[in-house]
Formats: structure tokens, C-alpha cells, sequence
């Protein structure tokens, strides 16, 4: 039997991160709003480069979705992470600082507890068949899954079984295992 949770953008509510130094918005997780999560998903506004909070034991993918990107330094090797829509992975356990490149940013941020879960996160701008547990978000237009129509930044959630993802625009999908 197919499980599918929608999760619509009006609905997140922005919280502090971990380190005080921006806000976040959390899209999905399991196991729901847990601090001990297996794998969280979120979208965080960032004003101002800094520190990244430190996640013990969480391995990390930052996806820039607005703004001109960030140079990331993950224990001591900067990265230019400018590219829209072009994940970065990198381990939650580093020293991580960050620079913008030009001005305020938001970015995509999957991340999951090393051992227990892993996800790829890859973007699509058609149809793509969807299984196990999988979560969709719009970035750019629109898309239905099964039927369910999904608006700018909504999510849906799938936690068993199949669908099909129809994206008219840009979507990220993330795939747990």
C-alpha cells in the first residue's frame, strides 16, 4: 500500500539553527521533528556567511536554490558551491565555515545519520517513476504525483510503495535507503 504525505510550503515554520546563526524550515524527517533524526530534510535562509552548526555522526548534501552560492570550507579545503541545483556532500562532523559569494542565499539541505541511512538527491524537470522512501520538492513550476498537484516549494512524502512524479518546472527527489 502506498503512504503519501503532502507537505505544503505555508506550513513550515522557521526555526533557529542549531548554532543561532540563521533560520531553517524543516520540509520532512524521521522520525518526525525528532532531534535524534535518521534522516531530516530542510530549507534554510542564510544572510551571512559563518560557522556551520557541527552534527555529530550526519553526513550532509547543501544544494544552493536562491542566491548567487557560497565558498564552503570543510576542514581546511574550500569549495566553491555556486552552481544552482548541483548537490554538495560532505560530512557533518567537519569543521565546516561558509562565505557568500553575493549576498543572501537559500539552500537545500538533506542529511543522514551515517550507518543507518544514506540518500541521493538528484533534480528532474519531467516525469520519473518514484519508490520506496522518497521525498519530492518543487523548486520551479509545478508537478502532480499521482494526482496530487504540488505549487512552488510544496513536498510530498512517499513511505512505501511506488508513484509517478510528474514535474513541469524543476523538482529535487530524494531517495532514502
Amino acid at each position: 500500500m502506498t503512504t503519501l504525505q503532502v507537505l505544503r510550503a505555508a506550513d513550515r515554520v522557521a526555526s533557529p539553527w542549531k548554532n543561532g546563526g540563521g533560520v531553517t524550515r524543516e520540509v520532512a524527517s524521521s522520525p518526525s521533528g525528532a532531534a535524534d533524526f535518521d534522516w531530516r530534510v530542510s530549507l534554510a535562509d542564510v544572510a551571512d556567511g559563518g560557522p556551520f552548526s557541527v552534527f555529530e555522526g550526519i553526513d550532509r548534501v547543501i544544494t544552493v536554490v536562491v542566491g548567487e552560492g557560497m565558498a564552503l570550507t570543510v576542514d581546511g579545503v574550500e569549495t566553491v558551491v555556486a552552481e544552482r541545483y548541483r548537490p554538495f556532500a560532505f560530512s557533518g562532523d567537519a569543521t565546516t565555515g561558509c562565505r557568500l559569494l553575493g549576498g543572501p542565499l537559500v539552500d537545500f539541505n538533506v542529511m543522514t545519520r551515517r550507518g543507518a541511512v544514506s540518500a541521493e538527491v538528484r533534480f528532474v524537470r519531467d516525469g520519473t517513476a518514484l519508490s520506496g522512501t522518497t521525498l519530492a520538492i518543487v523548486f520551479e513550476g509545478t508537478a502532480t504525483l499521482d494526482g496530487t498537484e504540488l505549487g512552488p516549494l510544496d513536498a510530498a512524502l512517499l513511505t512505501d510503495g511506488s508513484a509517478a512524479l510528474d514535474v513541469r518546472g524543476l523538482a529535487a527527489v530524494v531517495t532514502f535507503s
